[in-house]
C-alpha cells in the first residue's frame, strides 16, 4: 500500500501530477488526461523525483502524486480525483467524496492497489475496450457487452 504524504517542503511553481513513465497503462491514461486538463503539469517520477528529496523514491514508485503549489501532496486515487479540479468543467465532488467517505476511500485505495499490481492486464483491457489511441477512443466495450448479452441470451434459451 502506498503512503499518504501530506506536504513537501519543495512545492512546484505550478500544480504537478507525477506518474510512472515506464508504465504503458499509465501513459495511455495520462495522454487522455493531459488533453482534458488545464493548468496542470505532468511529469514522470523518473524525471522529477530528485526535485522532492523529502518524498522517498519508493513512494513515487508505489503511487501517482499530485503536488499543489502550497506543497500539499495527494496520493494514489486521490491524486487522480484531484486532477478533476483541472478539467474545464471541474468535478471536485470526487476528491471531496474521497476525503469524507471512509468506505469510498477504502474501495478507491484497494482498487488502485489492485490495478497497480495488474497493470499488464489493465492495459490489455483498456486496449480491448477503448482501442490503441487514447485521444481517439472507440467504444469497443459496447461490442463486448453486446457479445456477452448475446451469449447469455443463447445460454438462457438453451437451458429453457
Amino acid at each position: 500500500m502506498f503512503a499518504y504524504i501530506q506536504k513537501t517542503q519543495t512545492p512546484p511553481a505550478q500544480p504537478l501530477f507525477i506518474w510512472d513513465g515506464e508504465c504503458g497503462f499509465c501513459k495511455y491514461w495520462i495522454t487522455l488526461w493531459k488533453s482534458k486538463t488545464k493548468g496542470l503539469t505532468y511529469k514522470t517520477f523518473q524525471e522529477i523525483a530528485s526535485d522532492f528529496p523529502d518524498i522517498p523514491l519508493k513512494e513515487f514508485k508505489k503511487a501517482s502524486r499530485l503536488i499543489e503549489t502550497d506543497g500539499s501532496v495527494f496520493s494514489g486515487p486521490d491524486s487522480a480525483y484531484r486532477t478533476f479540479w483541472y478539467f474545464p468543467k471541474s468535478k471536485k465532488h470526487w476528491h471531496r467524496w474521497y476525503l469524507k467517505s471512509e468506505l469510498f476511500q477504502s474501495i478507491s485505495d484497494h482498487g488502485y492497489n489492485w490495478i497497480a499490481k495488474n497493470r499488464p492486464l489493465m492495459m490489455k483491457l483498456t486496449l480491448a475496450f477503448w482501442g490503441k489511441n487514447p485521444l481517439k477512443r472507440k467504444p469497443y466495450w459496447i461490442i463486448w457487452l453486446m457479445g456477452l448479452l448475446g451469449i447469455m441470451a443463447i445460454w438462457i434459451y438453451l437451458l429453457s
